[in-house]
């Protein structure tokens, strides 16, 4: 028996009245209570409502020919007057002695009191009149009256072994159409859109194979990026999740060698789950560090470098006036993040997310403990990513080994890097400088972030049009010239950072 069909016969034999069903695959639930029903005389007949058509006749057929089914189906017809809620509940508490029913989408109406009522008398009833109500929609706000009478069952998404069975029928069913033309594709693409199809449901993902295939016969790289902005689309929730898949790598960033090189041990057990074996999943890291400093175009290209989604957490949007919904958003904002696995999630100056400022409900606290909670007792391949220049606004319980792999320090370049960011930024728009001019740049921006010496960049292209010259050295060391650099405005404030992170970070 399949998994889903035994975990949902279990659960109608330990006499829940209520049973809710959070999904948008209401096609997989009516099959997975079909075949229990079916299968087992025990929980009776099933019966299914429409608020188009009252109680139905028959689960095979559309909706307005739904039929009421136990181990031998019946041909019975709709009854009548049951399209409004209370009618459908009043039959069900009147004439129904046993049984499960199954009531698509009726999230919209627990917030009339009379329909509550009546869902919970019927419930209350269970052990004169065993009735399982099966309650199926895609969100479910379940009224405190009711929660102690409800169980919650999950539905499965199917794993990378039935996602590639639904892709080998798609493309048998589309051979058969289409006298018997293959399907061209590459065993690394064709791995990388199961890899992404994981966390939908069966009815997303055949739809979304369907698209990739009908298409233009042929599954490319360009598929699995409108897969995967598909698949974002269709879980994110509540805005507090930004979607990037184009990310950076790490060739567009300046230095970062021992950053790069601790994620490059990681990459394969990140990435693969063959590999793991005994070896913990990669579970994330800090950085902090100078402002300007490249914190957070390293964090983009963390994904870079694994080649996974960039999910960015704004936990501003998080936030709401109502006790209890915030840590709601946050709970459902990990959850599509692990939906989206394998991903990078990034919290760009994490310590503004979760300081409180002025919070006097608490909120700031509860979240934080729901995010420490997941951290902890994170299993899957959500690589988190945090950023923040200010470690003293950052709780101790944040920054401990167990939650994050390791805190890395961000300084200000040094003549290296600082080379790499000249080249880099010169390159990018094309200005052509020899060799010897770099050197002399280099030198001069002794104390200079990455952003500045950007800026300085960006800064002589106007004083150079300005003088209708072509960019030279002169105009760059012109500019650095005029620019206090954050070094010396915030001395000591960067002394401090630096003092604190000796001995206890590592150097990016």
């Amino acid at each position: 028996m399949p998994q889903d069909q035994a975990n949902f016969q279990q659960l109608l034999q330990s006499s829940f009245p209520i049973i809710i069903v959070h999904t948008h695959d209401e096609k997989r639930v009516v099959d997975v209570l079909r075949n229990v029903v079916s299968t087992s005389f025990h929980h009776g007949p099933l019966y299914v409502w429409s608020a188009h058509s009252g109680l139905e006749t028959s689960l095979e057929k559309p909706v307005s020919e739904w039929r009421i089914i136990g181990r031998e189906e019946q041909a019975e017809k709709p009854e009548k007057n049951t399209t409004a809620p209370e009618d459908a509940l009043r039959h069900i508490k009147t004439h129904i002695n046993s049984g499960v029913v199954l009531l698509p989408d009726f999230h919209a109406y627990l917030t009339n009191p009379s329909v509550v009522r009546m869902v919970k008398e019927i419930a209350q009833d269970y052990a004169r009149k065993p009735v399982t109500l099966v309650l199926v929609s895609h969100a479910f706000k379940v009224p405190p009256e009711l929660q102690r009478l409800c169980a919650h069952f999950d539905i499965s998404v199917p794993d990378s072994k039935k996602i590639r069975q639904i892709l080998n029928d798609e493309v048998r069913e589309w051979r058969k159409s289409n006298n018997d033309k293959k399907v061209k594709t590459d065993k690394k693409t064709l791995e990388l859109l199961i890899n992404n199809l994981i966390g939908l449901t069966e009815s997303d993902s055949r739809r979304l194979i369907r698209g990739a295939i009908y298409d233009d016969s042929v599954i490319t790289h360009s598929d699995v990026k409108e897969i995967m902005q598909a698949k974002y689309q269709m879980i994110s929730g509540n805005g507090a999740l930004g979607f990037e898949y184009d990310t950076a790598s790490f060739a567009d960033v300046g230095g970062f060698e021992n950053l790069r090189d601790w994620l490059e041990l990681r990459k394969s057990f990140f990435l693969d789950e063959g590999s793991l074996q005994d070896i913990d999943v990669p579970r994330g890291i800090l950085m902090v560090g100078v402002q300007g400093c490249g914190k957070s175009l390293a964090a983009k290209s963390v994904a870079g470098s694994w080649g996974v989604p960039l999910l960015k957490f704004d936990f501003g949007a998080l936030f709401n006036k109502y006790i209890g919904e915030s840590e709601k958003n946050i709970r459902e904002a990990l959850k599509s993040a692990e939906l989206l696995a394998p991903c990078v999630l990034w919290v760009d100056e994490i310590e503004k997310a979760i300081s409180g400022g002025n919070d006097q409900t608490g909120t700031s606290q509860r979240i934080l403990g729901t995010l420490l909670t997941w951290m902890s007792e994170n299993q899957s391949r959500v690589f988190l990513v945090a950023t923040s220049n200010n470690i003293e606004g950052l709780p101790p319980e944040l920054i401990r080994k167990g939650r994050i792999d390791e805190i890395f320090f961000v300084d200000l370049p040094d003549k290296k890097a600082r080379h790499e960011i000249f080249e880099l930024h010169l390159g990018k728009r094309k200005l052509n400088l020899s060799s010897d001019c770099i050197s002399a740049l280099v030198d001069a921006t002794d104390g200079f972030s990455g952003a500045e010496i950007e800026q300085a960049v960006v800064a002589s292209r106007y004083r150079a049009h300005a003088a209708r010259e072509e960019v030279s050295r002169g105009h760059v060391l012109a500019e650095i010239g005029q620019t206090h650099p954050l070094s010396v405005v915030r001395q000591e404030a960067i002394q401090a950072l630096r003092h604190w992170a000796e001995g206890r970070t590592v150097r990016a």
